[in-house]
């Protein structure tokens, strides 16, 4: 991972550019206490490039090479005559580093990436009125903290899920329904845990204390002062004697599921997806604590040199068919409240929560820590991005 990228970045969300512009107004200081660079906002939408480059997450855009039905890009291509390039990141520090080449034009970003794009001026935002779709995005999903600032959107919602606590049910003897059972020192299943390869998992363990010390008074797992952030990261310390491989790639976290080398720790619904597929006993719930999560943005780069096939890209991606396709597969609740009549198991959307908000506010979604506390507090300062990448390289060994 570009760990030294994404700690420049972070520093430089605490305290980025000195104006802000979304099209013809300044949007000044952020809802998260940063000026938001001076970035144009596209007025119309042109005839299409012929090509469009993505950074997105595995699942997001498939083309029938991993299974020959699961196919949604050549539609897109031969509807648009734009070819699409897909470069898929494990993480979203990878997506952060990807993005600041140049290279590409739009990217899946999660919640711990997106403000630091718009912080760093790699992402412009959104003219909502060139993504037709965007109408039906579910208001959940809308103008939030992290794909915004200051009402105005810069991205187009794709999806959202939780990161699932999963465990070998022919191995664990008996049904863990709490996140306890991965911070045990004393684990029966010592070497056999897994756990997220970011520093975002700091929010995990923070999740988890929130309940089991609330003298700590953590009211929100991304908004850390330092002695909240010391108990988080000793946390993890201590779950490193547990822990046998923390992972990135999701399809390493499968095949040690499936093989039995681990038995226990964090999961997505892609990787239950494919574990249960291969025939491994396996079951994945958010425990009674809650759990974080992701709400995934495609967002346009500020010097996207195919902006009308990524506009185009970015609307379809979120069209009823399309955003069902990518629910199924990947396994998320999908961003169009219309995709829910498409898909192909009529009660996916329930299975999903799709529409369950109360389900949604125990997720805690994936935000990035910045030094202005996002829990409000206004007499104490948080401990940043940059700080969260090297206690998470300290924690790791």
């Amino acid at each position: 991972m570009a760990l030294a990228a994404a700690a420049a970045l972070a520093i430089g969300l605490a305290a980025a550019g000195c104006g802000g512009d979304s099209g013809d107004k300044a949007t000044g200081a952020g809802q998260g206490g940063f000026r938001v660079p001076k970035v144009p906002m596209q007025k119309s939408l042109g005839k299409g490039e012929g090509q469009v480059n993505l950074v997105a997450w595995a699942g997001y855009a498939e083309d029938g090479s991993n299974e020959k039905t699961v196919d949604w890009v050549h539609p897109f291509e031969k509807q648009t005559g734009c070819k699409v390039n897909t470069k898929i990141a494990g993480t979203s520090d990878e997506m952060v580093a990807l993005m600041k080449t140049g290279q590409y034009d739009t990217v899946s970003a999660s919640g711990d990436a997106s403000l630091r794009l718009i912080a760093s001026g790699s992402v412009a935002p959104v003219n909502t009125a060139l993504v037709p779709n965007y109408a039906d995005i579910f208001a959940g999903l809308k103008n939030k903290p992290w794909n915004s600032v200051n009402g105005v959107p810069y991205g187009v919602p794709h999806g959202r899920g939780a990161n699932l606590l999963m465990w070998r049910t022919d191995k664990v003897k008996q049904a863990p329904d709490s996140w306890g059972a991965v911070f045990d020192p004393n684990s029966p299943y010592k070497g056999k845990v897994t756990a997220y390869d970011s520093p975002i998992y700091i929010a995990d363990a923070a999740l988890y204390l929130m309940s089991s010390r609330p003298e700590l008074g953590i009211k929100d797992p991304y908004a850390l002062d330092q002695k909240q952030f010391d108990a988080a990261a000793a946390l993890l310390k201590q779950q490193r004697g547990i822990v046998g491989e923390y992972w990135s790639d999701y399809t390493k976290a499968v095949q040690s599921f499936k093989s039995g080398d681990t038995v226990l720790g964090t999961t997505w619904q892609v990787i239950t997806n494919y574990v249960l597929d291969a025939k491994a006993p396996v079951k994945a719930i958010v425990p009674k604590e809650g759990s974080t999560g992701w709400s995934d943005t495609w967002m346009i780069a500020a010097k996207a040199k195919h902006p009308n096939c990524a506009y185009q890209w970015m609307n379809y991606i979120v069209s009823p068919k399309a955003n069902a396709q990518v629910a199924e597969w990947f396994g998320e609740a999908p961003a169009n409240a219309k995709a829910c009549q498409e898909t192909s198991d009529e009660k996916f959307c329930d299975t999903f929560h799709a529409t369950d908000e109360t389900y949604f506010s125990k997720v805690h979604f994936w935000t990035t820590p910045i030094a202005q506390c996002l829990d409000g507090r206004k007499d104490v300062k948080c401990v940043d991005y940059a700080k969260w990448t090297q206690a998470w390289t300290a924690i790791k060994g």
